[in-house]
């Protein structure tokens, strides 16, 4: 990591939706386009929670999501700008560089009701009061993380970065998750380059099996000193991009700064830096080890309220490839008892990786 990296500010435009939801533009100049047309009011949500006794995690209900949209053509995309006269989507501008809004069908909600008027459950309720966001990368309705310039990969750090300050900060989130979908192996129903935010009111299952390891010891940094050239894919100055040892997807792979920080908020400039470019190579990476279009989720995890002092920010792909036309599916085991069974070692798809020739 490089000590002299200065810092950069970017700008942020706020603009009130004609529903009452917050849409927000980031850019490296300020924004000043007047809106255009505005999408139809989004549908009134009603998201709340129950309690699972046999796996002891909540389940969360949203019926509005059942319409949400699925997969339109790229003329009806709801991503794209909203050309003057054209078809309104949910970014009412004719360009922008990267866009955050408060989601049209949230799982989470800032003003969740209480649960349904039902007859009374066997089963604990609790209200789904958090929120759900859309982060979209680009104007551009084709793409993805290893498309994007350099100068906008960091932009779209500032702007997680934004999110996770603005999110943490309000009453009743304890857990703040960015996230993206890539392809329609894992469900994605919108193809232009976009990921999402949730904001939980609680700390999900595997974010508080990592609480209680980090509360332990600093496990992320050990293994980090441990991990010899095998794991390692790529690194670039503060960061390092590796498959776990212990992966549970056969092309798996991590992204961790080399010291250990609770979140994106505490990086220094250089880091901001070293880590948009990991994103690009990592996707890259994979894009060019089939050559195809890679389908993944990847995750960002950072501390849970509280749990700053000893957390260790990471990123986490889970690809569901195995090989270039075979997918790997979650079954039978794996549903049922989640064993994970893995039909590649990680020093193999390591070695694959680092291997691959990145256009």
């Amino acid at each position: 990591m490089t000590g002299d990296t200065p810092a950069r500010a970017a700008h942020k435009h706020s603009h009130v939706k004609a529903d009452g939801r917050m849409l927000y533009l980031y850019g490296w100049r300020p924004h000043d386009q007047r809106a255009t047309e505005e999408i139809a009011p989004a549908p009134t949500p009603r998201p709340y929670r129950r309690w699972h006794p046999f796996r002891r995690e909540w389940v969360t209900y949203a019926a509005h999501r059942q319409t949400r949209t699925f997969k339109p053509p790229p003329e009806y995309c709801p991503l794209c700008p909203t050309k003057v006269g054209g078809v309104a989507g949910e970014i009412p501008f004719t360009d922008f560089d990267v866009a955050v809004f408060q989601n049209r069908f949230p799982a989470f909600h800032h003003d969740a009701p209480d649960g349904p008027d039902l007859p009374v459950l066997p089963v604990p309720t609790a209200t789904a009061n958090g929120a759900c966001e859309v982060v979209v990368f680009t104007a551009a309705h084709q793409g993805g993380l290893a498309g994007l310039t350099q100068d906008r990969r960091e932009l779209l750090v500032h702007a997680w970065t934004d999110r996770y300050s603005a999110l943490l900060a309000q009453d009743g989130v304890e857990f703040v998750l960015p996230f993206e979908n890539r392809g329609e192996e894992v469900g994605v129903t919108l193809h232009h380059p976009h990921g999402q935010i949730y904001a939980f009111p609680f700390v999900p299952p595997v974010q508080q099996s990592a609480v209680d390891t980090f509360r332990e010891g600093p496990a992320l940094a050990r293994l980090l000193d441990r991990l010899g050239a095998t794991y390692v894919v790529c690194q670039n100055g503060g960061m390092i991009a590796f498959v776990p040892p212990f992966a549970r997807f056969p092309y798996e792979v991590w992204i961790a700064p080399k010291r250990a920080v609770p979140g994106p908020w505490a990086f220094a400039p250089a880091e901001v830096v070293d880590y948009a470019a990991l994103l690009g190579e990592v996707a890259a990476r994979y894009d060019a080890l089939f050559d195809r279009p890679f389908p993944y989720i990847m995750s960002l995890h950072a501390a849970p309220k509280g749990e700053e002092a000893t957390f260790h920010f990471h990123t986490q792909f889970y690809p569901p490839l195995r090989t270039a036309d075979k997918l790997k599916y979650l079954a039978g085991v794996e549903q049922a008892a989640g064993a994970f069974l893995m039909d590649a070692l990680p020093e193999d798809t390591a070695a694959q990786l680092r291997s691959v020739a990145v256009r």
